[in-house]
């Protein structure tokens, strides 16, 4: 994906999303350090359009939960044997949708311990 279409994601997602949500503009946007999220074309329209944002150095530890969710995916579908793209695609979504709730809000509570896991660390590594 290049910067025009994570662009054109933000302009068509982003405020539908938070208000799906019920967060209205009462949000704190973050994004990781792919190298098209920083563009300039993306940067501007964030300025006029996210008031919140959590800028963060390109070596700060990663606090992403959803990478962390990408890999029990990742794990789940290993279980696998795949043999074809259309099994694949049916297992990703078969594993996709039994990824419980509890799993999902063990990653947002632990967002308190991760981060004073950073700050205790100095911003360098830490177990998560």
């Amino acid at each position: 994906m290049h910067k025009m279409a994570y662009l054109n994601i933000l302009q068509n997602n982003l405020k539908e999303s938070a208000d799906n949500l019920g967060l209205g503009s009462n949000f704190i946007f973050h994004q990781d350090i792919d190298p098209k999220h920083p563009a300039f074309v993306v940067e501007e329209w964030l300025l006029y359009h996210c008031r919140n944002q959590l800028n963060i150095l390109p070596q700060f530890p990663d606090l992403h939960v959803i990478d962390h969710l990408w890999s029990h995916l990742e794990r789940s579908v290993q279980k696998h044997q795949i043999t074809s793209k259309e099994q694949l695609k049916t297992v990703l979504q078969e594993e996709w949708l039994n990824i419980a709730p509890e799993t999902t809000r063990h990653l947002v509570e632990s967002m308190p311990r991760r981060l004073e896991a950073v700050i205790s660390a100095k911003g360098y590594a830490t177990k998560y």
